[in-house]
């Protein structure tokens, strides 16, 4: 399958339109974050990449790479997973988790629950399960999502260190949670959403006024633009928060996102330390945290690194992580996959309509398996 695969094909890349990261091979490898964190502050490693999972007792993925290579752009995919032999790619859905019936009904309780409790908010998400027949590479994945994005955003995460051999992460997130810049840290959540019609673009512009002024995913998106800052408050002389989010728009969704920035105190965090104390936000998780967590672990499988975060962090300081939504895990033999879709869900949320949430999201990945 990978006899022809390019020398240049990346174990790990974040393609982002200010600036990408794309790197090769591992000098040595991190579970535990704040073993990172201490070694990039000791100088003793130039970069750590990868992934962290969504529960945060699990495993990280961390790679201190071999070669590191700086885009001043979005990444351009190798010719190789464009038009040459890893191009093809074949894929069909073989399962759910769980069934769409089954989701709804989750919904309904979920909600339920929150009527009648302090929870606020919380996520529930579904998973799609995917075959491959042959094969794929699952940088054939990410560069499709490149090409497919909006923005050109994308990423691979390789999750062996976590005790995943071969598994990597691919997705395509324009949600960041963090990103440093010397003492220049920003923040862009996504919470609120709502589909997209491409169709129609008279109909499609109703849908984001529509989401524009709904106050149910005004209330949502708020518990998230909080939580943030509640985080970095304390670490910052001064904190940029806009009164009122924006419409953000991707091939597939509308989503309301608030812009944040903020300068840091000294001695500054880095963006590895700061993507743990952010992590995960309300918009993939719930509030209050730990109630929703509760919820999400006894309603759901396994998230693994769905709505975690991914991204890289250097010896400055210096980095910026996504929210790792829209994305899928691409076995190591390349044979299956799975993709997650999630929606936050409040006490006046409709159950059908966040099913219809959750497929919209999951159109991002299916399209790139050109299902």
């Amino acid at each position: 399958m990978c006899a022809n695969r390019p020398s240049t094909a990346p174990d790990f890349l974040l393609s982002r339109a200010h600036g990408s990261v794309r790197t090769q091979g591992a000098k040595t490898t991190f579970t535990d974050p704040w073993e990172a964190i201490d070694a990039l502050k000791n100088g003793q490693v130039e970069m750590v990449v990868g992934a962290l999972p969504f529960d945060r007792s699990a495993p990280a993925a961390l790679t201190v790479p071999e070669t590191i290579v700086r885009e001043s752009g979005t990444l351009e995919p190798h010719p190789y997973y464009r038009i040459g032999q890893g191009s093809t790619l074949h894929a069909s859905v073989y399962g759910f988790d769980p069934e769409p019936s089954e989701h709804l009904r989750r919904v309904e309780a979920a909600v339920e629950t929150i009527r009648r409790s302090a929870l606020n908010k919380v996520v529930l998400a579904r998973a799609v399960d995917i075959e491959f027949n042959p094969p794929v590479d699952a940088r054939l994945v990410g560069a499709r999502l490149i090409d497919m994005s909006y923005t050109r955003d994308g990423f691979i995460a390789d999750l062996t260190p976590a005790g995943k051999p071969g598994h990597m992460l691919v997705g395509s997130s324009t949600e960041v949670l963090v990103r440093r810049e010397g003492n220049q840290v920003t923040s862009y959540p996504l919470a609120g959403s709502a589909a997209r019609n491409i169709y129609d673009r008279d109909v499609d512009e109703a849908k984001g006024r529509a989401l524009y002024e709904s106050a149910k995913d005004l209330d949502e998106h708020a518990y998230v633009v909080d939580h943030i800052r509640d985080i970095l408050t304390p670490l910052c002389t001064e904190l940029e928060i806009t009164d009122r989010p924006q419409l953000h728009k991707t091939n597939e969704m509308w989503h309301l996102a608030t812009p944040i920035r903020g300068a840091l105190k000294e001695p500054t965090p880095n963006a590895l330390e700061l993507a743990l104390r952010l992590y995960p936000t309300p918009a993939v998780c719930g509030t209050p945290q730990d109630a929703a967590e509760a919820l999400i672990t006894t309603a759901e499988s396994d998230r693994s690194f769905y709505a975690g975060t991914v991204g890289w962090c250097d010896c400055s300081g210096d980095g910026e992580y996504m929210v790792s939504i829209r994305c899928a895990e691409v076995n190591g033999e390349g044979t299956m996959a799975r993709a997650w879709a999630g929606g936050g869900l409040v006490a006046e949320s409709d159950p059908e309509a966040e099913l219809e949430e959750t497929s919209a999201k999951l159109r991002t990945i299916m399209r790139a398996l050109g299902l």
